[in-house]
């Protein structure tokens, strides 16, 4: 207990005062409260109108990416859409090799296992049970489509294939013109239907047929697509090489992959040299670009997609 003096102003003196031990407490209390009360408010005003370095650091940070994000949201977009596209085409080029659509494997799966780390093993077990079944029926999907293209090339002579290669030896995306679809024709200017694709390569280039076969007819004219040589690989593949500047097979012939069948020119209603190669599936126009993947690098070929579409004009 402790004590301390008061003035007594009724009896004008000074007497002594006993403090409580719960009187000292209350006071030690009243004073650590308050010191606490202004090293919060004392930190709540330095947090209002001061920064640190590192929260400094993190606005920046924020601000940045405020400005970054449209930018990105773009980009996705684009991204997105370039996927969407390769899907199609991927789609049309097994469809033109395997007169099949391709086999859909989807991503049931992928936005729920994304968060597998934070996930129950029962479930994820139970998860996994759910999509056993419709996997059992993509794989028998997968396994017919194997099944039809195995019958497909048992039945198929070794002079049947499609044709893959290049009708010219070393060439290159650079030469690579107008494919199959609507395009500008360079004498009248007026969009007329394109079928097959432009390959553009000096006067006298040796073009060789892209697969074993027959050649099924020659024609010489100086109108049109002037000199053509047809080639039939079989199994309804039939491919057409013009504006021949010379022709060195006859009909009934059967050549051979690389076998010359002319050389390039500009006969007929030819812009410049080049030539101009077809692909037909049973009396269908392909687009020749998309049998040329197995001749060329990943990013040749994409190149080769780009150039092949994008030319909005033909050379004939």
């Amino acid at each position: 207990m402790s004590s301390h003096y008061v003035y007594d102003k009724d009896n004008f003196r000074f007497r002594k005062q006993s403090r409580s031990p719960k009187a000292v407490v209350l006071r030690i209390l009243k004073y650590f409260l308050a010191s606490v009360s202004l090293a919060i408010l004392y930190y709540m005003v330095f947090a209002l109108f001061f920064s640190t370095d590192k929260e400094r650091r993190l606005k920046a940070e924020n601000r940045m990416y405020e400005k970054m994000y449209p930018e990105m949201e773009q980009k996705q977009k684009l991204l997105e859409d370039v996927v969407s596209g390769l899907e199609v085409k991927d789609n049309m080029i097994y469809n033109d090799l395997f007169q099949t659509d391709i086999v859909s494997l989807g991503s049931e799966s992928s936005h729920f296992l994304s968060g597998s780390d934070s996930l129950e093993a029962s479930d994820i077990t139970r998860h996994s049970e759910s999509l056993y079944a419709p996997m059992r029926g993509k794989a028998r999907e997968i396994d017919d489509t194997f099944m039809e293209i195995f019958k497909m090339l048992a039945s198929s002579r070794a002079d049947s294939l499609p044709p893959l290669e290049f009708p010219i030896k070393n060439l290159t995306y650079t030469s690579f013109g107008a494919s199959v679809g609507d395009k500008i024709n360079p004498f009248y200017k007026v969009k007329v239907r394109h079928e097959g694709l432009d390959l553009i390569a000096p006067a006298g280039t040796p073009v060789c047929a892209s697969a074993d076969g027959v050649v099924s007819a020659v024609q010489r004219s100086a109108k049109g697509l002037g000199n053509v040589v047809s080639v039939d690989h079989g199994n309804g593949y039939v491919t057409r090489y013009a504006h021949l500047s010379g022709i060195k097979v006859g009909r009934g012939r059967r050549v051979s992959k690389g076998s010359v069948l002319g050389e390039v020119g500009m006969s007929g209603n030819s812009f410049a040299p080049h030539l101009h190669y077809e692909i037909w599936k049973d009396t269908v126009a392909m687009d020749p670009v998309n049998f040329f993947f197995s001749s060329v690098t990943p990013e040749e070929y994409s190149a080769m997609l780009l150039l092949s579409a994008s030319a909005g004009q033909s050379m004939d």
